[in-house]
């Protein structure tokens, strides 16, 4: 079973998951080793979430759970730290005040609208919401490079108006081969994340294009992650992730310790 290396517990506010239960549920599906990558997410001006990660808690938690399952699986702590241009300062200094194993870069807002609520594409539509995404993360990519790997990177396509089944790749291969090549060119990976696939979505995020185009242009370091929020989703469509990454012409997937990565056959 490969790692998962995106998971959400209680101390993310869109999750009530407690740390063991996810953990179990991990050793029952017999994997060696996850990675907890807790939101911190500042400026969300939502009040439904307070993505400001408890991260003195977390980390006392967490250690305390490592060296309990210690023999068991390997315990990793992450984060998964939401991009703005303007906050790249504020999350930089977040993530060197403690030693996360793996740090995820991520967008949730575009100029401070979340595409999860429906007002973003009320505002732009569907075709200028999902370009104008693309051009924030390559925007933010000029001035933050502190991670490991980008999150779902068409995380965006999940909340259109006409789904998923209404985005066409080719439209977009433009702008999203400009943010793979800054990725690459920066030494860092993507992730090929299942999460969209348990509420409907046929692929995972990115789309299969993407992760096959992200090897063609020289991509090497790729993550996979289900995203849970909770414990019954860990390592949802797995094997599903495998053959994509097979396909795309990988024949192993990444996982982090201390910042490195570290390379695992399929």
């Amino acid at each position: 079973m490969i790692c998962d290396f995106h998971i959400h517990s209680y101390f993310s506010a869109d999750s009530e998951e407690k740390p063991e239960n996810i953990i179990n549920a991990a050793i029952d599906k017999g994997m060696s080793a996850i990675c907890f990558t807790d939101h911190q997410d500042f400026d969300y001006n939502y009040p439904d979430f307070d993505f400001t990660l408890d991260y003195a808690g977390y980390f006392e938690e967490l250690r305390v759970l490592k060296a309990k399952y210690s023999g068991k699986i390997d315990i990793h702590i992450g984060v998964e730290a939401g991009i703005e241009p303007h906050l790249a300062d504020r999350v930089t200094d977040f993530i060197n005040k403690k030693p996360y194993d793996f740090v995820i870069a991520s967008t949730h807002l575009v100029n401070g609208v979340d595409p999860w609520y429906p007002e973003y594409f009320d505002r732009y539509g569907d075709d200028e919401g999902i370009r104008k995404y693309f051009e924030y993360i390559l925007e933010g990519l000029k001035y933050f490079s502190d991670f490991d790997v980008y999150g779902h990177l068409d995380y965006v396509v999940r909340y259109a108006k006409n789904g998923a089944n209404g985005y066409i790749y080719a439209k977009y291969k433009d702008i999203t081969d400009e943010i793979l090549k800054l990725i690459i060119s920066a030494g860092k990976g993507i992730e090929l994340n299942t999460g969209g696939m348990y509420k409907g979505m046929s692929t995972p995020n990115p789309c299969p294009e993407i992760i096959k185009r992200y090897r063609e242009l020289g991509g090497e370091i790729i993550t996979v992650g289900a995203d849970a929020h909770k414990a019954e989703y860990i390592g949802y469509k797995f094997d599903y992730a495998k053959q994509i990454l097979s396909d795309a012409g990988f024949g192993y997937y990444t996982v982090f310790k201390n910042r490195s990565p570290e390379f695992i056959k399929l």
